[in-house]
């Protein structure tokens, strides 16, 4: 098990090695409001100029997106191959 500690200046939602979540939030990153559980998959990176990079995650049980910001300790290994960069 890789440790997972919090993101600085940002509500980590994701493994940061393999960028997988879970289905807890429902509006925005750390609401917990979901009762869903699905497991959440990185389908895509983005960026915003003031906001940095993204993550978008697709619920694998209901089909829901929502996105996270991406934080400085995330593998970016991981981050190139989800959008074949």
């Amino acid at each position: 098990n890789v440790a997972n500690p919090p993101a600085k200046q940002t509500c980590r939602n994701h493994c940061k090695e393999c960028l997988y979540s879970l289905h807890v939030d429902e509006s925005i990153p750390g609401d917990r409001l979901s009762n869903c559980q699905g497991l959440m998959e990185p389908i895509e990176i983005g960026q915003d100029g003031k906001k940095g990079f993204f993550i978008i995650h697709r619920c694998q049980k209901c089909g829901k997106k929502l996105k996270n910001k991406l934080a400085e300790d995330d593998n970016w290994d991981t981050v190139c191959q989800i959008n074949q960069f």
